[in-house]
């Protein structure tokens, strides 16, 4: 009996543990967590691989995601020169950028806008169907009478004893670009008239723009002034693009025997093709096979030249020329050797020729030569007239 009794014992004990650990949350949990270590340990066993398989796979996408950039890029490089040689209108735009409109917002009928208060805009045509938009900023004296005035009274204003700069912009914006409006101030200030205008395809002018039409645009409006300023100095001024149709209005006018008192080139270039060949957009391409071929031909293909260095045989007036030498655009070295071929021309025998360089270390660059403290005594200096200020 007790042998029965101790197995009961026993067996009782043993059901009791059982719902004991049943029961007993604290216990039950702790059992589990044994389970989960094991499986833990499994799983750690088992991550490296897993790791190292991943780390595989993106470093291969990755490798994969840039040989598609590359491989696009090579063929977009590829495919431009060849896009440009079939369609040459395109690098027609690329010379002008007169569909670059900076600064965008500008109402160009509202030159106060500008801090221009004492400008007045207003449209003439060259051609039919082709009226370009100008500016006539008087000298800064007239700028108490100017306020409130109609056109009527800038056009007599042009009677003043004051001389006028007829000044023609480079390519891309318009009448409007800020670097521009700065220098109309500091001429205005100088006691210069200053008339510029967009040229047809620019700003709010009408038509289509090319080298032909450029100059036709500016020969209009230089004999629209001669007509009412009478015998009083009257001085081309051009920058950048603007000096190639600057050269081709002038050389026209020296081929007839009536030159301006002055023409003054700021960031000039010899010719457009050397231009096209030093411009930073072109540097990609410099050592391709071809590349006169594919770009500078197609150049001449849409009739542009703006041949400065050519001009230059013909022209028969003073010639300044201003340039940065931390210019990027139209690069120094251009300037110089335009001013070297204008040194050596007969027509220019007996003109004043002269080269003004501004060093690296002003950061004039392309467009800031107007805020240099020596360009009224430079002008000053260059045209042998004394300006009111002085």
């Amino acid at each position: 009996m007790r042998k029965r009794n101790n197995s009961l014992t026993v067996d009782h004990d043993s059901s009791a543990t059982n719902t004991i650990l049943d029961t007993n949350p604290n216990l039950k949990y702790c059992h589990k967590k044994g389970e989960d270590s094991e499986s833990e340990d499994l799983l750690a066993s088992v991550d490296p691989v897993s790791d190292k398989i991943m780390g595989r796979y993106r470093r291969f996408g990755i490798r994969s995601r840039l040989k598609r950039i590359l491989l696009l890029a090579l063929g977009v490089y590829i495919a431009i020169p060849f896009i440009i040689k079939l369609c040459p209108s395109i690098q027609a735009k690329l010379v002008f950028l007169n569909f670059v409109r900076v600064p965008y917002f500008i109402d160009l009928k509202r030159p106060q806008d500008q801090g221009l208060n004492h400008t007045c805009n207003f449209y003439l045509q060259p051609e039919e169907a082709a009226n370009i938009g100008v500016w006539h900023t008087v000298p800064a004296r007239l700028w108490r009478d100017a306020q409130e005035k109609d056109r009527a009274w800038y056009d007599s204003a042009l009677k003043s004893p004051y001389p006028v700069i007829l000044y023609l912009h480079g390519n891309a914006g318009s009448r409007g670009g800020d670097h521009r409006v700065q220098l109309y101030k500091v001429l205005s200030s100088l006691g210069y008239h200053v008339v510029t205008f967009d040229y047809r395809g620019w700003g709010d002018s009408e038509g289509s723009p090319s080298e032909r039409g450029m100059t036709s645009d500016a020969l209009f409006l230089y004999h629209w002034l001669k007509e009412r300023i009478g015998k009083k100095p009257l001085y081309v001024w051009g920058h950048s693009l603007g000096t190639g149709v600057a050269t081709n209005l002038v050389r026209h006018l020296s081929d007839r025997g009536a030159p301006p008192e002055a023409l003054i080139l700021e960031s000039p270039f010899t010719n457009i093709r050397e231009e096209a060949q030093s411009h930073p957009l072109t540097m990609v391409y410099r050592l391709l096979p071809g590349f006169d071929w594919f770009f500078l031909d197609t150049i001449t293909v849409n009739d542009i030249r703006f041949a400065s260095d050519e001009n230059m045989g013909h022209i028969s007036c003073p010639v300044l020329i201003l340039h940065a030498e931390d210019d990027t655009v139209v690069p120094f070295h251009l300037g110089k050797k335009l001013y070297s071929i204008a040194a050596q021309s007969q027509s220019l025998t007996g003109h004043k020729v002269q080269f003004i360089p501004f060093p690296g270390n002003l950061g004039y660059k392309h467009k800031l030569i107007y805020s240099s403290p020596e360009l009224p005594h430079i002008l000053s200096d260059f045209l042998g007239t004394a300006h009111p200020h002085e």
